[in-house]
């Protein structure tokens, strides 16, 4: 294993953790005005439902299918009973219809935004690049799907979960795992990593909103009476 890729995939993991964490909290300090989703509604509602449900409720399938693939132990799958090539069939259907459906949704929103001209003069260079790096790393996701269909032995799930488990308990070996990984797939991490860096520049930080505001679920109802 040589030093660039022991950096990539065994140190720059816990740089984009920290860039993510402490540039929302910075950005939270520094800049709350700007701390908003920059919604394009009030000046062009066409397709924005569409392309916002199929966009969310794919990146969030995405988000929370890879959050519990990669981090649930193998040992908790194998008391399960669940051989690695049914996980690994199961998380290669999941991740093609979700992804599917956000790929969907985020070419409506990329034709909305690039197209029409006073959605696009509003929209901030750092969110258009934004757009265009989720748009590579979904299509290298989506890549993925192809090349795994060829390792239906779970090996390679395994290696990337051991990977994952590895990193978030601070074990140095992490890297050893995804070094001979086919180079689609290791696009895919650096690109997916690289999104938590670019998180806190971008409108991305909405999503801190969204979860804070769980609370909402259970606040009082709101009387509003018209004059």
């Amino acid at each position: 294993m040589n030093t660039f890729n022991q950096f990539l995939f065994g140190i720059y993991p816990y740089i984009a953790a920290s860039v993510f964490l402490f540039g929302s909290l910075a950005r939270f300090e520094r800049e709350q005005y700007t701390w908003k989703a920059d919604s394009s509604q009030l000046l062009y509602r066409g397709q924005l439902r569409l392309g916002n449900i199929l966009f969310h409720i794919g990146i969030l399938g995405l988000f929370f299918g890879h959050l519990v693939g990669l981090l649930t132990p193998v040992a908790v799958w194998d008391w399960l009973g669940v051989p690695h090539a049914v996980k690994q069939l199961v998380a290669m259907v999941a991740g093609g219809v979700m992804g599917s459906m956000c790929l969907a949704g985020l070419a409506i929103l990329m034709h909305r935004r690039f197209t029409n001209a006073r959605i696009s003069a509003v929209t901030r260079f750092g969110d258009k690049v934004l757009l265009l790096w989720i748009l590579v790393t979904l299509l290298l996701g989506l890549t993925t799907i192809g090349a795994s269909a060829s390792h239906m032995d779970g090996a390679m799930m395994v290696r990337f979960m051991n990977w994952a488990q590895h990193i978030v308990t601070f074990r140095g070996d992490a890297a050893s795992y995804v070094t001979d990984a086919p180079l689609v797939f290791r696009l895919h991490l650096f690109m997916g990593m690289t999104l938590f860096v670019i998180f806190p520049f971008t409108r991305l930080v909405h999503v801190w909103s969204g979860l804070a505001s769980v609370t909402y679920l259970s606040r009082a109802w709101q009387l509003v009476r018209s004059r």
